[in-house]
């Protein structure tokens, strides 16, 4: 990798712009970058690398200043970088995020966001590849080979970190290592293999728990037993253990088995006895019951006598119930039959007084007189089918005395609308005239209306501008009452500034004064000048106040300038911000006179408003025109249906009048002197069902006398059957049916209880108990009582012999399965304890620990090797460094204490074949081994990076503490890097190095930012 050509603008302490040929550095191999502290050496090394991968190192990106205070503030940051690599040539553009003056923006700025342009050439034509941020940076990483941070390793050597790198603990070396060599994949199988080992050994302890569990419930599962485990094995030993829990358990439970069965044979003994004395006591008391019922049913057989005789003569007289019940029920009804017809007589005399319809009825009679009229079933009959037919012919007539009223009611209305229609017709013709005259007012008025409406946007548009402007205005005389207030303040913070530096610099000269006079002070005759090596002294500087003073003054003053240059600093940043804000409030018109936009606004104002009426009446005038025309459509439409309507309503009129007097005519004979058909038809039904009720009452009688007779006759035959001499008798012995039911219910009663007392005492049971009385006697309670006692002790016996042998052999069978499920959990388990065991070794001996006796981790191991090559490559430049004294070993040596151990570096005297800890180096051998141990470092990223050649490096500061002697030898390891075209850049104060190299890339600083400038053999 060969950088050609690097161009920087306003990056950095460079607020122009910038070119630096490297090819033109090149042409020597050897160059020298130099200038004054602060003036922006590191900076160009920040623009390689910013260039190249968009960023620079360390904590100078977090600062994210990368753009000059020093450049215009309209001035675009950029770096451009020329580099060649891997037989290609590429140029790359980098510009990072900015804030770019606009007068768009918030607060007068917009953000430019970093963008990047990557080209190739190609056939001497430049091709752009890729005009994006991350893809230009992936691509130059493919061709470089190396990340950011290996670059700066590799092709920017700090010479500081490997001073610290050489002299650092094995811990301290593992992580730069790690992070150059990137073995953080072989960190991550050391982790992998720790977690498996954990997790197999988590996963042994959880079999372990589970198998201690199993023989601490097999424990527990006997407690009930009672076994003495004073004989029982160790429970170390779970599987003898587990054995003679099983042996004794299941012996246990034989025993308390043996116990269950004598204890339930005890119990059916006791339970035989006590069943056949309950089984006796209960015979002899069934059979005291039976002697008791034969007793009463003894005494109550007299009385049982007299209800059955009288209960015989009832069932004799209860065979004519029902004609005697029919006689007084046909009795009955003919009396209420006549009585019905007495009262439809009177009130069929008391109509036809008042009646026309019954007047025939009443003409028929012989006597006229108020009262009752015999009713005759034939002439009644008539009356009602001549009134019926009558109600017939009316029935049918009803709807024509509804039609009569609608013709009536549609005269009138017909009669009202003719009239109505007569005053809309008048009223429309007078509204209808009004309305066009409304009408053709709004139409001359719309022209200049729509002329001022028409204006309503623009003038809008030109009332908001006025507006604006004169906010502008106001913010514009703002800002610039501001700047001035700012740029006041930076006068005298410059003049201020300028004052103090002017005093630094005057104490500085008196400083360096002061050194030539304490130099002079030193001379002597015909002895050299350690200066300028002259053995003449003619005009010795000459002495001066106290050096510590002047230095003490010299450091005050510096410090005041510094606080002045930042307070400089501030004001003018200020001041750029305030002069941008006028600037760009002018741009925008805010420098327009005050009273200038004032009037301009009002005047837009009243503009607006009036086009904004305007547009106003004009909406609502072409609405009400609109609305007018319909209106006079309508009042046209509606003056010609009237006149419509009022000839139609006077012919439907003159038909109505004639249709109502034909049919008045006609109803009226129908009413017979009522006022409606309706009235009449109610008569005629009054009347109608004074008629139906006589004729009812003469039917009902007709049948009731019948009945009567026959129920009579009926009754008459059947006495003589029964034994009784007339119906009197028999209704005299005839009981209430609540009665004899009760007595009948008694008589079987005694009948069925004679029954079942017989079978009682006929029965097996009772045949037997009076044996045992006969022969054995009573048999006492007390004896009973004590039988069921002992039955009752037996059985709760019996039941917690079978309770305690049942959990017997529960635990038994309990044991049985714990001791099987132990067996197979152990089986299963003798795998993952092998695999744990491998597994914790491996992962031990990765981290080292264990039997890795040289405590040296699996990462370690891999760096080791990569530190023994480095050492290798380093001491080859070493070598010739130290005149051949000093080579650098890599030893694996076990670190004191158990500390972490593969990455020790020892110095190797050749001189004295002894090996020492590179500590002891002196400041000049320190340098020396620190700058071989970059250069070998480098040599070995360079070849892990894919064997890139890096044919441009730079080595930071680090060559003040040489001799002459070591600076002779180190310029010459490093005249030996420039061997195949590679160009070597030097970072140094020294002024020897200065004489030596006389290819210079010099930084300038000056108040105005720093500048380039190239001094080779050419210029000079």
């Amino acid at each position: 990798m060969r950088i050609h050509r690097l161009e920087i603008s306003a990056f950095g302490p460079f607020a122009a712009t910038e070119h630096i040929d490297f090819d033109r550095l090149s042409a020597h191999g050897l160059f020298l970058l130099n200038g004054p502290t602060g003036a922006g050496k590191t900076s160009v090394l920040d623009a390689i690398c910013f260039a190249l991968y968009g960023s620079v190192p360390g904590a100078r990106q977090d600062g994210k200043r990368l753009r000059s205070d020093h450049a215009g503030t309209a001035v675009e940051p950029r770096v451009t970088c020329e580099f060649s690599a891997r037989g290609r040539h590429f140029e790359v553009s980098r510009s990072p995020a900015w804030d770019k003056p606009s007068a768009r923006g918030r607060k007068g700025f917009t953000v430019q966001q970093a963008n990047t342009v990557l080209r190739e050439r190609v056939d001497g034509e430049w091709t752009e590849k890729s005009g994006r941020n991350d893809e230009a940076g992936a691509e130059i990483a493919d061709v470089l080979g190396m990340n950011r941070e290996q670059f700066t390793r590799v092709v920017m050597l700090p010479q500081g970190d490997f001073a610290a790198f050489l002299r650092s603990k094995a811990a301290d070396r593992l992580e730069l290592l790690q992070s150059l060599f990137g073995t953080r994949r072989f960190e991550a199988v050391e982790e992998e293999l720790g977690r498996k080992a954990q997790a197999a050994r988590t996963e042994v302890a959880s079999l372990n728990g589970r198998l201690e569990l199993l023989v601490a419930r097999a424990e527990a599962e006997t407690a009930t037993l009672e076994l003495d485990l004073a004989d029982a094995p160790d429970r170390a030993d779970p599987d003898s253990f587990l054995t003679w829990l099983g042996v004794n358990a299941a012996t246990a439970a034989d025993r308390r088995r043996a116990a269950a069965l004598e204890a339930g044979e005890l119990h059916a003994g006791r339970l035989s006895a006590r069943d056949a004395a309950t089984a006796r006591a209960a015979r002899q008391a069934r059979l005291a019951a039976a002697e008791h019922r034969r007793s009463e049913a003894e005494a109550a057989a007299s009385t049982v006598g007299a209800q059955g005789s009288q209960l015989a003569l009832h069932r004799r007289a209860e065979v004519l119930g029902g004609q005697l019940q029919a006689v007084d029920a046909a009795a009955t009804a003919e009396e209420a039959a006549w009585a019905a017809m007495a009262v439809a007589g009177e009130e069929l005399g008391a109509a036809a007084l008042t009646d026309p319809e019954l007047a025939a009825l009443r003409n028929g009679t012989s006597d006229n007189s108020p009262g009752a009229i015999t009713v005759d079933g034939e002439s009644v009959r008539s009356a009602l089918r001549r009134l019926r037919s009558l109600r017939a012919v009316l029935e049918e007539r009803l709807p024509d005395e509804a039609k009569l009223a609608g013709l009536r009611s549609r005269s009138t209305q017909l009669r009202l609308d003719l009239a109505r229609l007569e005053d809309e017709r008048t009223s429309g013709a007078a509204a209808l005239a009004a309305l066009r005259h409304e009408s053709e007012a709004l139409l001359a008025g719309l022209r200049p209306l729509e002329e001022l409406a028409a204006e309503l946007q623009l003038r809008t548009k030109e009332a908001v501008a006025a507006e604006e402007l004169l906010v502008l205005v106001r913010r514009y005389a703002a800002a610039e009452q501001e700047c001035g207030a700012a740029a006041e303040r930076h006068r005298g913070a410059r003049e201020e500034y300028q004052d103090r530096r002017q005093r630094w610099l005057d104490l500085r000269e008196e400083r360096l004064a002061n050194a030539a006079a304490e130099l002079a002070s030193q001379l002597q005759p015909d002895l050299p000048c350690p200066v300028c090596g002259s053995p003449e002294h003619p005009v010795p500087a000459p002495a001066a106040a106290s050096a510590l003073t002047v230095a003490e003054a010299e450091e005050t003053a510096q410090h005041a300038c510094e606080a002045a240059e930042s307070a400089l600093a501030v004001l003018e940043r200020e001041l750029n911000e305030a002069q941008q804000d006028v600037a760009v409030l002018a741009a925008q018109g805010g420098n327009t006179a005050p009273e200038d936009a004032t009037l301009e606004a009002a005047l837009a104002r009243e503009r607006a408003a009036e086009a904004s009426r305007a547009a106003a009446e004009l909406a609502a005038n072409r609405a009400r025109h609109t609305d007018l025309d319909g209106q006079i459509d309508g009042a046209e439409r509606a003056r010609a249906a009237a006149a419509s309507a009022i000839v139609q309503a006077e012919s439907t009129l003159t038909e109505v009048r004639e249709q109502a007097d034909s049919l008045e005519l006609a109803l009226d004979t129908l009413r017979a002197s009522h006022p409606v058909l309706a009235g009449r038809i109610r008569a005629l039904d009054g009347t109608t069902a004074v008629l139906e009720r006589a004729d009812a009452a003469r039917t009902r009688l007709e049948q009731a006398a019948a009945r009567s007779a026959e129920a009579r006759q009926q009754l008459e035959l059947a006495l003589p059957g029964t034994g009784f001499e007339s119906a009197a008798a028999a209704r005299a012995v005839l009981l209430p049916a609540a009665e004899a039911a009760a007595l009948e219910a008694a008589v079987r009663a005694a009948q069925d209880e004679a029954a079942r007392i017989g079978e009682l005492f006929a029965a097996e049971e009772l045949v037997l108990a009076a044996h045992e009385r006969e022969t054995e006697g009573p048999l006492a309670e007390e004896f009973v009582e004590q039988l069921r006692a002992d039955a009752a002790a037996a059985e709760r016996s019996a039941r917690d012999a079978e309770l305690a042998a049942g959990l017997a052999e529960k635990s038994v069978r309990t044991l049985d399965g714990h001791t099987a499920d132990y067996a197979q959990l152990a089986e299963a388990g003798r795998e993952p304890r092998e695999q744990a065991n491998l597994l914790t070794a491996v992962a031990d001996a990765a981290r080292g620990a264990g039997d890795n006796n040289y405590r040296m981790s699996l990462n370690s191991y891999v760096l080791a090797a990569r530190l023994e090559q480095v050492a290798l490559a380093a001491s080859e430049r070493l070598i010739g460094m130290s005149d051949g004294r000093y080579t650098l070993q890599h030893t694996d040596a076990k670190a004191a204490r158990g500390a972490k151990s593969g990455l020790g570096l020892e110095v190797v005297d050749q001189w004295t074949g002894q090996r020492r800890d590179t500590a002891t180096l002196s400041g000049g051998e320190s340098f020396m081994a620190s700058l071989a141990l970059a250069l070998g470092l480098a040599d070995v990223v360079q070849q892990e990076s894919g064997g890139v050649d890096i044919e441009t490096l730079f080595v930071d500061e680090g060559f003040g503490s040489l001799d002459e002697q070591a600076l002779e030898q180190v310029m010459d390891a490093l005249e030996g890097l420039r061997d195949g075209g590679r160009v070597v850049g030097l970072v140094s104060h020294v002024g020897e190095m200065k004489q030596r190299i006389s290819t210079q890339l010099q930084v300038v600083k000056g108040r105005n930012g720093s500048t380039l400038h190239i001094s080779d053999d050419a210029e000079g």
